[in-house]
């Protein structure tokens, strides 16, 4: 009797053999984008965001490093880009894209 049991407890259901993890794929696929939406499209988004914010609250008289190593002082804002006084009593004119937000900090110090 046990033997019997046995062989009916490890015999599969008629059609189970064949294909069957077609949507099993794409819960995969769903989950895989639900994970790479949380860990890198939304945080590079909302440090994008973050950026953007700070940009646009500099005003005249802040100190400022841009992206490519120049330090200066806003003397100027405009639309798109500042006017920025820099060491040697030159001025430059960069595009507000080009401020490093992590530069700003270090001013601070």
């Amino acid at each position: 009797m046990t033997h019997s049991l046995t062989y009916f407890l490890m015999a599969q259901p008629q059609g189970a053999e064949g294909g069957g993890g077609g949507n099993g794929f794409f819960i995969m696929l769903g989950l895989m984008f639900i994970v790479m939406y949380f860990f890198m499209i939304r945080p590079q988004a909302k440090r994008a965001k973050k950026q953007q914010q700070f940009r646009e609250e500099l005003k005249k008289g802040d100190r400022i490093i841009t992206t490519g190593g120049i330090h200066g002082k806003i003397s100027e804002v405009r639309d798109t880009a500042f006017v920025i006084d820099t060491e040697g009593g030159g001025k430059l004119k960069i595009e507000k894209s080009s401020v490093s937000m992590e530069a700003s900090s270090a001013n601070e110090k």
